[in-house]
């Protein structure tokens, strides 16, 4: 493992908790503190993949890059509170402890701001899985289609034909960043899989292959590559598989899961992020959002959102399944800005009825674009096809294509793509708030492209 992957891994790493019952705590820092590190040698702590992502869409490299002091980490768990996760980002630690009073001592510290209650349960409950080995093939007959069962979902997006031209997602990076891929290590679909790594920030160290299926039907979508059965939409892209979501409750902590997830991703260099989790309601009502902080800048979790897009990161996240329930709107980090936030529509390419609605808080149009979210194709964790509903799919449906137009126009950067998504779409001239600016035609915005290109030569 490299060096720059050991270091931020051990940044965000969890370390033993003993105790039963338990608190996380986000302490907010009034700065990072002596690191050690310097914005002029970004090799300690980004990789040079990240690096010329950077260089190559002008996006400088700033003080936020700067992972946090080790002398602050280990001032406060001399205080007895246990670091779980951090943000380099946003100058946060989240504290673990058994006794709450600890709070009052870590307030004492000069470099501390302010602290927010994140996460009370069993500090040191784990999941139990049942481990197999086994190969796990799919049951279904092959179809002549070459895209299987999941032709539908790719053709409305007229993304055949860019696949067609050669562009499958091949040299790009992407993180999915889900609640587990279980069995993904075992499912025949996923042979040829791209692997470059994995990370659970929930349960560091444990497998992200034993725990929660949503990301294996997610993650199918994008990677799947058995002609006949099913081949996803970005089959020969690269990818990190990441864990941030705790099934177990619904608490904060989560956001800060997930911001560490994405700070991950840029380290070490992706292209692109598909994220199929959004939050607005919480274990405890005092912790949920209201509609009017949709704003892009009140959520932790939305700042990370666009604070990875000022980074260069393609971002594709899922505008939520809230349409028919009492929020409606779509959940958080979709209302981040600069992302592609995707909702759902039928295969008659109407409004899938659960699909989130925008518009967010200050007007801005969101969902940005939609895909097939009703009756799409997925692999199940036997190993099957099986078909699922919501924008936790229309998402990595959408995002790899989005991936495989970056591919063509690797000089462009993650703004260019998005605009070129809206710009294509059907409904471009006039976005409203169910399905944003409609469903795009990746081809039409290739075929755009290379015009445009043929035009400046």
């Amino acid at each position: 493992m490299n060096k720059y992957i050991i270091l931020l891994f051990l940044n965000f790493v969890s370390l033993c908790l003993y105790a039963d019952e338990g608190y996380c705590f986000r302490i907010y820092l009034k700065d990072k503190g002596p690191s050690g590190y310097s914005l002029d040698k970004p090799e300690a702590y980004l990789s040079g993949r990240a690096i010329e992502r950077r260089i190559r869409q002008g996006k400088e490299i700033t003080v936020s890059d700067l992972p946090i002091s080790s002398v602050y980490l280990d001032s406060l768990s001399a205080c007895g509170g246990i670091p779980v996760v951090v943000s380099k980002w946003f100058s946060t630690v989240v504290i673990a402890c058994s006794d709450s009073s600890v709070i009052e001592q870590l307030k004492k510290f000069s470099f501390v701001d302010s602290v927010k209650w994140v996460w009370k349960g069993d500090l040191d409950k784990r999941i139990s899985v049942y481990k197999d080995s086994s190969r796990l093939e799919p049951s279904d007959s092959p179809l002549k289609s070459y895209y299987g069962y999941a032709e539908e979902q790719i053709k409305m997006l007229n993304g055949i034909k860019l696949h067609d031209a050669g562009y499958r997602g091949m040299g790009m990076e992407v993180a999915v960043i889900d609640a587990g891929f279980m069995n993904v290590d075992r499912i025949s679909v996923f042979d040829s899989l791209n692997l470059l790594g994995t990370r659970n920030f929930v349960f560091p160290g444990e497998s992200v292959f034993e725990d929660d299926d949503h990301g294996t039907k997610v993650l199918s979508c994008l990677a799947a590559n058995a002609p006949g059965i099913m081949v996803g939409t970005a089959p020969d892209a690269s990818y990190w598989l990441i864990k941030s979501e705790d099934s177990r409750s619904e608490y904060p902590i989560e956001e800060d899961y997930w911001a560490a997830a994405v700070e991950f991703a840029d380290s070490v260099g992706v292209d692109a992020i598909s994220s199929s989790l959004g939050y607005f309601t919480y274990d405890v009502s005092e912790m949920e959002y209201s509609p009017s902080a949709l704003d892009g800048k009140t959520a932790f979790i939305s700042r990370a959102a666009h604070k990875a897009a000022e980074k260069g990161i393609l971002v594709f996240c899922s505008a939520g399944n809230e349409g028919n329930g009492y929020w409606e709107k779509i959940t958080f980090p979709s209302d981040a800005s600069d992302i592609v936030t995707v909702g759902a529509v039928t295969e008659k390419k109407k409004k899938s009825i659960f699909s989130s609605i925008g518009l967010t808080a200050d007007y801005r149009v969101k969902p940005d674009v939609v895909a097939l979210g009703s009756g799409c194709c997925v692999i199940s964790t036997r190993g099957d096809i099986h078909y699922a509903n919501g924008t936790s799919f229309s998402t990595p449906i959408l995002a790899g294509l989005g991936i495989c137009l970056w591919q063509a126009f690797p000089d462009l950067s993650n703004k260019d793509i998005i605009e070129m998504l809206q710009q294509s779409a059907s409904q471009y001239k006039r976005p409203d708030a169910e399905l944003g600016y409609g469903i795009p035609d990746v081809y039409k915005a290739y075929k755009l492209q290379k015009k445009h290109i043929g035009r400046r030569e």
